[in-house]
């Protein structure tokens, strides 16, 4: 769906995470960056993708990548998502789906034979210099954290 490949620049964004702190892409230079976009925070799948990075997150870290989840829920959804599962990282609410639509995740999606438009799951694993290494379009929510790094070894 993304417009986006390996070897781009990475769209510069600023916006407020759940906790009302300013992130900026930019923030991450000299790190690894996991950005991973979802459809809707607490949801079965959601919650998968998002606990599986939270809990493999020192690893993560230790392999010198850092963390972002953007979601088009509101801030108190998103807030209520990262302290019942004690996320270690920032979630970004984008109810406007300025970095969804920057990044080229939103768009038509099928659900039992419904169409409608929606966040299409996607990680961008952007580099130390703000460029794109890796797109995962197909995420395996309960095998994210592996998924990432079977691609660094």
């Amino acid at each position: 769906m993304t417009h986006l490949k390996s070897g781009d620049k990475a769209p510069e964004f600023e916006a407020r995470n759940c906790m009302g702190q300013l992130v900026k892409l930019s923030d991450f230079k000299g790190k690894k960056l996991i950005l991973y976009f979802y459809p809707k925070a607490l949801t079965p799948g959601c919650t998968a993708e998002t606990v599986d990075l939270a809990t493999h997150y020192d690893l993560l870290t230790n392999k010198g990548f850092d963390v972002l989840g953007v979601s088009p829920d509101d801030e108190k959804r998103q807030k209520r998502f990262k302290e019942k599962y004690a996320v270690p990282f920032s979630l970004i609410p984008d109810e406007e789906k300025k970095i969804i639509k920057l990044y080229g995740v939103w768009g038509p999606k099928k659900l039992y034979g419904r169409e409608y438009e929606g966040v299409h799951r996607t990680t961008f694993i952007i580099d130390e210099n703000g460029v794109i290494e890796h797109i995962i379009k197909k995420v395996k929510t309960k095998e994210h954290t592996n998924q990432i790094l079977a691609l660094y070894e």
